[in-house]
């Protein structure tokens, strides 16, 4: 067997659910076998930067620069090329806690994911073949970004200050009774028998509070529970402590074990928590593991984080515990500790072929020989000429092709590996002498969405087909009123900001100073005006004279003794 493609439990690896879009990265919880024989993977989902939204992509990049700036960014970060930081993204990932099962027989490879190291410098990502690192976890179904709570604690900021060692016979400055606080003192006068003999009595103590408590005897129904919560550490701890408080005075001390009130009750969180709140916790447990922050605010919000921690190492004492870790084990013996998985080598279906089913060839050379099959057409990535092998890229239409070396690197890091103009900084864009249409698009998304190359590098436009939006006279009259409260151009490019109707509205009604039109029967395109009117807009007179040609529920009225509107 290969130890390569051998396959286990913590593995990152490659999955190919696709033909061609890029592998899925994974790591590998768990090898199941079904029932039909065949091999399945639950593995935890990994995200690129493809995969997720443009603001969330927006979010990472403030959170790497905030990483930066207080890191204070070392020289070798500041002189990375454009080409890396390109290449760069395609490293990073995004963990989720999202688990699902896919078949073994889709792995494609080993890689390697590690949580972003700040003491590493970001160039050696890029050296080593099929690495990558996250910083953010990822949920797919609350569309959010959260940092990932794991941290390499190096650097000065986690450095303790040693002071000087002290010289022979130099005294120490530090006032002890400040810096701690005693407990306990080993040589108090009381011997090791009777120091037995009044934590017996605190047990006791303690058995006879529960009895005497509703609630504990409900827990506790039996004297013999009862007696075993009594001797926990809680009861010692607090007995102790009274001792030494009372300065080891046996009577004093057990006049305060039993009050007048009656006898002191001292519980821990094993028996504070019910029942149902053990077995939600158990629940988080299996499903964040020692995530207590998750824990406590997706089960237990009503439980202080210390509290959860102390049940934790408490519930790991008892028998149930005990219990759920023989469970688990005998579960793993009867899951596959490892499988093999045989290199994949069947043909790619967007591999470039010619008719006949062979691959295509120069002059009649074999297989091997390069050739340029595609009409001559470079590739989109690197803009070579010649490969042992070329594989369509993009839609069909594009007739878009990649080598061999660009086709794997778009199927390991989802990208291109050299960066496109439309995906470098806009400051850094010079400006192209021949107009821009308002209609074309750039020629690549952040999302890798190819676009035609002719073969040359220089070439990077692509021709799409024009098309001509003839407006109404009625619209472009529109377009000329409320210029003082809206401008249109703005709120087309801010379409969730809201405009305020009302001012539009009383701004529009008739004005004969201001020479401005755009009342609410205009809307309804049933309007009226004194027909003199017009001829005080005498940029807009055979518009005007247009509207009363073309729209049928215009009417026109006229003033009394106005020569003007008896003369339109």
């Amino acid at each position: 067997m290969d130890i390569c493609n051998g396959y286990m439990a913590g593995y990152y690896v490659f999955f190919e659910n696709s033909s061609s879009n890029p592998y899925l990265i994974r790591r590998i919880e768990e090898l199941n076998k079904t029932a039909s024989g065949n091999v399945e993977a639950k593995v935890v989902c990994f995200y690129r930067r493809r995969d997720i939204s443009h603001s969330l992509i927006q979010l990472a990049d403030k959170h790497a620069k905030e990483e930066k700036e207080e890191e204070k960014e070392s020289p070798l970060e500041a002189e990375l090329t454009d080409k890396q930081k390109h290449q760069l993204r395609h490293r990073e990932l995004f963990l989720s806690r999202q688990y699902e099962s896919l078949p073994a027989t889709h792995i494609r490879g080993k890689c390697s994911v590690a949580l972003l190291n700040e003491t590493e410098a970001v160039l050696s990502y890029l050296d080593k073949e099929d690495t990558f690192f996250y910083s953010l976890v990822y949920d797919p179904t609350q569309k959010t970004l959260l940092a990932d709570k794991g941290e390499i604690r190096v650097g000065p900021r986690f450095q303790a200050d040693v002071p000087d060692m002290l010289q022979e016979g130099e005294s120490d400055e530090w006032d002890q009774s400040k810096l701690e606080e005693k407990l306990w003192d080993p040589d108090c006068p009381l011997s090791s028998k009777q120091i037995d003999q009044f934590l017996v009595v605190a047990r006791a103590v303690g058995t006879f509070a529960r009895a005497l408590d509703c609630s504990s005897s409900v827990r506790q129904p039996s004297l013999h529970t009862s007696a075993a919560a009594a001797s926990r550490d809680i009861t010692l701890f607090h007995a102790m402590d009274t001792l030494h408080r009372h300065g080891y005075d046996l009577s004093s001390a057990l006049s305060v074990l039993v009050p007048s009130g009656g006898p002191v009750l001292c519980r821990d969180e094993m028996e504070e928590w019910s029942a149902s709140e053990a077995a939600m916790f158990e629940e988080a447990l299996e499903k964040y593991g020692k995530d207590f922050n998750d824990i406590r605010q997706d089960f237990l919000p009503w439980k202080s984080l210390t509290s959860i921690i102390e049940y934790y190492y408490m519930w790991k004492t008892t028998d149930r515990y005990v219990q759920q870790k023989r469970l688990k084990a005998a579960e793993a013996e009867s899951k596959l500790k490892q499988v093999y998985i045989p290199t994949y080598n069947k043909p790619n279906p967007n591999q470039i072929s010619v008719t006949n089913g062979k691959m295509a060839t120069v002059n009649g050379a074999g297989p091997g020989a390069y050739h340029a099959a595609g009409g001559g057409r470079a590739c989109e990535s690197c803009y070579s000429m010649q490969s042992a092998q070329w594989y369509s890229w993009g839609p069909p239409n594009m007739q878009c092709r990649l080598c061999v070396s660009c086709w794997m690197y778009w199927k390991k890091y989802g990208g291109l590996k050299m960066p496109s103009r439309a995906e470098a900084p806009e400051e850094k864009t010079p400006p192209s002498p021949e107009p821009r249409s308002r209609g074309h698009g750039p020629r690549q998304s952040s999302h890798m969405v190819p676009v035609r190359n002719s073969g040359s590098p220089k070439s990077s436009t692509k021709t799409k087909q024009a098309f001509l939006l003839q407006a109404t006279r009625l619209t472009k009259l529109a377009r000329h009123m409320c210029r003082d409260i809206i401008r249109l151009r703005r709120a087309a490019r801010r379409p969730f900001v809201p405009i305020n109707c009302g001012a539009i509205k009383a701004e529009s009604v008739w004005n004969p100073y201001k020479h401005t039109i755009f009342s609410t029967p205009f809307l309804q395109k049933s309007f009226s005006i004194h027909a003199c009117h017009a001829l005080y807009m005498p940029t807009h007179r055979q518009t005007w004279m247009h509207i009363i040609d073309a729209l049928p529920t215009f009417q026109a009225r006229v003033h009394d003794g106005c020569r003007m509107c008896a003369y339109i």
